[in-house]
């Protein structure tokens, strides 16, 4: 490893306790879609200390703010996040579910991590810049809102993103790896029926039930799933039943759909058939219907030159040592998984040869301690990110980074438990530090950056991006991921 990149390194190493007190006091502070006000906070007061000049209220929305360093060309952007999860609430530390308040927010998705993370490597190679008088500009993007509420989308679709030469990004996960998939794009909308409301025994001919106009337009779409391309989803939640009166004929219920697909077009063109469906649906019931668009992510455009970047900088970072306490709690976690699927196991299936057999003899291990050779497949991953917005701006690139046990599963308590713990600390500033190294090789080499743009006009032959989330759609909070 050269010695610009050792001094990164020592500089994150530096302010570790700054970083990993930030993830926790998030960790502390679990805030949902768009009301992350103190998480915002904690963040923006790190980004103070460090020498960031901060913006606020990016794209209108309050939650979203920048912290940059330096001046001049390239234009660098580090991503980060830090929503929480509704329903997760969890003590830290256990291999039991135990929730800290029942019902309450938490972190799993691992979102206090990576934020704290992407300030570490922003400022590591905006110090850089300083110390040897080079041209060019770090900037931190607190995005707001990824678990359901698009913050990246409404920020990439009002230019927030425009200024930069190209991103780079992480997450929270079980793997060290450079993500170089795609992803699913995706679209909420609510549907709103608007019936009449009557007695349901004395005078039911003059009632016109919403509910039924919901539930024919579930059994609509159900007909509509064989019709559609195979790697779609159409996911939906009833959120109005219209009251718990069965002797009412409910004047208003309320449906809402997600639709996936490999691409954002694909994804237009079913929540058309969609909206079809819907207005049959009033149609036969005698019903109005209100369709209110929410939000929607689009597919990730992969960036072969970035990702190359990424992996020589993962090989060349030294791994975190993980004592026999981590692989301890990780043990213990493992044992209370319900189920267990393979992450490592999936990845198999895109490396070939004796790289997947020495690979498969790490099956077993309770941390997935090694970096995965960078595969050539770029087929969709099954979720969605509004990185992917991101992406189809400028140029934008990613890694997982172990902060959990093997084969944690997301979005749970498990999950949630782990994010204070030395395993998640060890993972978020080796994330740093391979993110930090990336970045300053790109202000090292800036030609690697036209590459990268070179990729990206070549990608998106050479169109422009056109945000899926109408001009007139503000941010709301609703759904998870």
């Amino acid at each position: 490893m050269s010695y610009i990149k050792s001094s990164a390194i020592d500089l994150i190493d530096a302010i570790a306790e700054r970083i990993t007190k930030l993830s926790d006091d998030i960790w502390d502070h679990p805030e949902t879609c768009y009301t992350e006000v103190e998480s915002a906070a904690l963040q923006k007061a790190v980004l103070a200390e460090l020498g960031f000049q901060i913006e606020e209220n990016l794209a209108g929305i309050p939650t979203a703010f920048s912290g940059r360093i330096g001046s001049g060309k390239p234009v660098i952007g580090v991503l980060g996040e830090f929503d929480a999860l509704s329903g997760l609430s969890q003590v830290a530390g256990v291999a039991a579910e135990e929730p800290l308040i029942a019902g309450a927010n938490g972190h799993g998705c691992g979102h206090n991590l990576l934020g704290s993370a992407s300030i570490a490597a922003a400022y590591a190679a905006g110090q850089y810049l300083r110390e040897n008088g080079l041209p060019g500009t770090v900037i931190y993007y607190g995005c707001p809102a990824e678990e359901g509420g698009s913050g990246k989308g409404f920020m990439a679709r009002d230019g927030v993103f425009d200024e930069l030469d190209c991103a780079i990004t992480w997450h929270p996960g079980d793997l060290n790896v450079v993500v170089p998939t795609s992803s699913l794009a995706n679209v909420v909308v609510r549907y709103c029926f608007h019936g009449i409301a009557a007695h349901a025994a004395g005078a039911p001919e003059l009632g016109r039930s919403a509910l039924d106009a919901v539930t024919l337009m579930n059994t609509g779409v159900q007909f509509l799933r064989e019709h559609v391309i195979q790697e779609a989803r159409i996911h939906y939640a009833v959120t109005d039943t219209g009251g718990v009166s069965p002797n009412v004929v409910q004047a208003k219920a309320e449906v809402l759909y997600m639709i996936r697909a490999p691409r954002i077009d694909q994804v237009m063109e079913i929540a058309d058939r969609v909206d079809d469906v819907a207005k049959g649906a009033a149609l036969m019931t005698g019903t109005t219907m209100e369709r209110i668009f929410v939000k929607a992510t689009s597919n990730l455009v992969p960036n072969r030159a970035l990702n190359e970047v990424l992996q020589e900088n993962m090989e060349a970072t030294p791994l975190p040592v993980f004592d026999e306490a981590d692989q301890t709690f990780a043990k213990a976690i493992i044992k209370s998984y319900a189920m267990r699927s393979s992450s490592l196991g999936s990845h198999l299936n895109r490396v070939k040869g004796e790289e997947a057999a020495a690979l498969r003899g790490h099956l077993d291990d309770p941390i997935y301690n090694f970096v995965l050779p960078l595969s050539e497949d770029e087929s969709a991953m099954p979720g969605s990110t509004d990185v992917g917005d991101c992406s189809w701006v400028t140029p934008t690139a990613q890694i997982g980074a172990v902060t959990m046990a093997a084969d944690t599963p997301g979005h749970s308590w498990q999950l949630v438990s782990q994010g204070k713990s030395p395993i998640a600390h060890k993972g978020e500033l080796f994330a740093a530090k391979v993110m930090a190294g990336a970045v300053i090789d790109l202000f090292d080499h800036p030609e690697i950056v036209g590459k990268a743009q070179e990729e990206h006009a070549d990608r998106l032959e050479h169109k422009k991006f056109i945000s899926p989330i109408p001009k007139d759609v503000r941010p709301a909070a609703l759904i998870g991921r």
